[in-house]
């Protein structure tokens, strides 16, 4: 359950919201040397302004190859190639885009609590499966779903928590 809400929160950290951030970038497929590689892999991402991203390839042939991945994404973000860097001004968000994202901010968030109602049913089983072999008794099963689902009931409260912060980051002029 845990590990679910830790990817929601990389996830969300991809969803632009108007301010310059590595994390909208660093994990790019981009096809160099013959293979994909993540852009971080490739390059240096920083962000020296608000709305103002750079990547210094580490290799400056694949600066044509980061061009390009950037392009192809759907992050909707126009690079500058300036010799060997890359800059990506981030302009700000119109009302509509701004709806979409906080739409795909919550199919990410209902995705996880479908992973985190997923663990407390493997473990719901797992205590009936216990019981069954009597190993516990039926009040110890009681117990044990009611600590599971005392557990799902604080990792969905976490996610909605999210969920709200970032509507709030993404609604935010």
């Amino acid at each position: 359950m845990e590990k679910s809400v830790e990817f929601m929160i990389h996830e969300f950290a991809a969803i632009r919201t108007g301010k310059a951030s590595p994390a909208l970038v660093e994990n790019l497929d981009v096809e160099a040397y013959g293979s994909n590689m993540k852009l971080k892999q490739l390059a240096l991402i920083s962000a020296p302004e608000p709305r103002l991203l750079v990547i210094q390839p580490f290799d400056g042939a694949t600066t044509r190859d980061i061009e390009r991945a950037i392009n192809e994404s759907r992050l909707g973000i126009n690079p500058i190639v300036d010799g060997k860097l890359i800059r990506i001004p981030i302009p700000e968000l119109s009302e509509e885009r701004r709806k979409d994202l906080a739409k795909t901010v919550k199919q990410i968030a209902e995705e996880c609590r479908v992973r985190v109602r997923g663990c407390r049913r493997t473990g719901m089983e797992d205590v009936k499966k216990l019981q069954k072999e009597g190993s516990i008794t039926e009040d110890s099963c009681r117990d044990a779903e009611a600590a599971i689902q005392k557990l799902t009931d604080r990792f969905v409260a976490e996610i909605e928590k999210h969920v709200v912060s970032k509507e709030a980051e993404l609604m935010k002029i």
